[in-house]
This record gives C-alpha cells, sequence and structure tokens, in this order.
C-alpha cells in the first residue's frame, strides 16, 4: 500500500471507485474524459477491496492495484487503496472519512451512467447526492435507463446540463452532469469471462 495521497484545501478532486478487477481500457478512457469534460485539478481512482453489491470477491487487492498503476500513468491521476487504509466499505462512508481527512478539498464522485441507473440501491445514496457533486459519464447502452433513473428523477432540479460541465467542481451539492463521452465498451467481466485476467494469488 503506498502513502496517502495528497491534496491542498480548493483542489477539485475527482474520485473514480469500483473494484477494476481487472482495470481496462475504459477506466482509463472516462478518466482521462472527466478530467477535461468537469475541469477537475485531480482524479483519485479508489480501487475497493470488495463491492458490497457482487456476491463474489475481486482477484486480491494489490494485484488489482499493481494492475491499475500500470495502465493508468497520468501526472494528475492517482491510484490508491484507500478504502482498505479507512477500512470503509459503502461510498458513502468513504466519502465522509476523505472529508474529514482533506479539508476544504472540493470532491466530485464520479460514475459511469450505469451505475446512475442502480444508485438507489446504494447506501445512503441520497446522503451522496446532497453532500457531493457528481459527474456521471456515458457509458454503453446505458444512456436512456440512467436518465429515466429514480436518482435522476428525485434530482431533476439538480442537474446542470452539459456545456456547464467545468462548473461541477465549483458547485455546492446536491450537483449533478450527465456527460455524453466517446464510447469504449471495454468490460471487466468479459476480460475474465475470456481468461484475460489471472492476476498471481
Amino acid at each position: 500500500m503506498t502513502k496517502r495521497p495528497q491534496a491542498r484545501a480548493g483542489q477539485r478532486i475527482g474520485l473514480l471507485g469500483g473494484s477494476f478487477d481487472p482495470p481496462h481500457e475504459g477506466h482509463r478512457h472516462i478518466t482521462l474524459e472527466a478530467l477535461k469534460r468537469f475541469n477537475l485539478d485531480g482524479i483519485w481512482w479508489l480501487v475497493s477491496p470488495g463491492n458490497p453489491l457482487k456476491p463474489r470477491g475481486p482477484a486480491p487487492l494489490q494485484a488489482r492495484l499493481e494492475a491499475s498503476r500500470a495502465l493508468m500513468q497520468h501526472p494528475r491521476v492517482r491510484v490508491t487503496g484507500v478504502e482498505a487504509r479507512t477500512g470503509t466499505r459503502y461510498t458513502a462512508q468513504t466519502l465522509r472519512a476523505l472529508q474529514g481527512l482533506y479539508p476544504g478539498v472540493r470532491f466530485v464522485w464520479l460514475m459511469g451512467a450505469d451505475n446512475l441507473a442502480q444508485l438507489d440501491r446504494w447506501q445512503e445514496w441520497r446522503w451522496i447526492m446532497d453532500n457531493v457533486p457528481v459527474g456521471v459519464l456515458a457509458r454503453p447502452g446505458e444512456r436512456l435507463e440512467a436518465r429515466n433513473s429514480r436518482a435522476a428523477r428525485i434530482y431533476r432540479a439538480a442537474r446542470l446540463e452539459e456545456p456547464e460541465s467545468r462548473l461541477l467542481g465549483r458547485s455546492g451539492a446536491p450537483a449533478w452532469c450527465f456527460v455524453n463521452v466517446p464510447l469504449n465498451g471495454a468490460s471487466s467481466s468479459e476480460i475474465r469471462a475470456r481468461g484475460g485476467w489471472l492476476p498471481a494469488e
């Protein structure tokens, strides 16, 4: 595990959480798009110990961290295992911990459109929307379902239109923005299914 990432008060830091089991070009693609479209100072990948919504555990955390760092090499992107360090398992818990550790940093939660479609299944999902701006990046086949999701309907008034996306990091929550990005269909589950991810135990 590497040392804790650094950030200064006032910086806009995007947070991209997930199992990254394995990391792939789609993760890298939406990271670079989010840096640009939401005008962020940096992005941290939060490689989770496990996903509470998935019945089977992922590959060992260290293998996923190493693969993520090999793939995502950019001066403004940090790959972290911060949830293992803080002992948090759910997104709301992690966000609270980070807000305590980094007072004054303006965190933005990043997710694919597929996650917005099921956001109302997440623990304390309304707390997330009420306390952290959310940037949503379109992924293949999920646009309509995400835009019609329960979370999107309830927080319709807090949505920034796509031309306003660069304002998201400076907006007070609740605030969210859905951006269409050039699509990349890479899938962790498909990579695992074809045997393309066999990390060392």
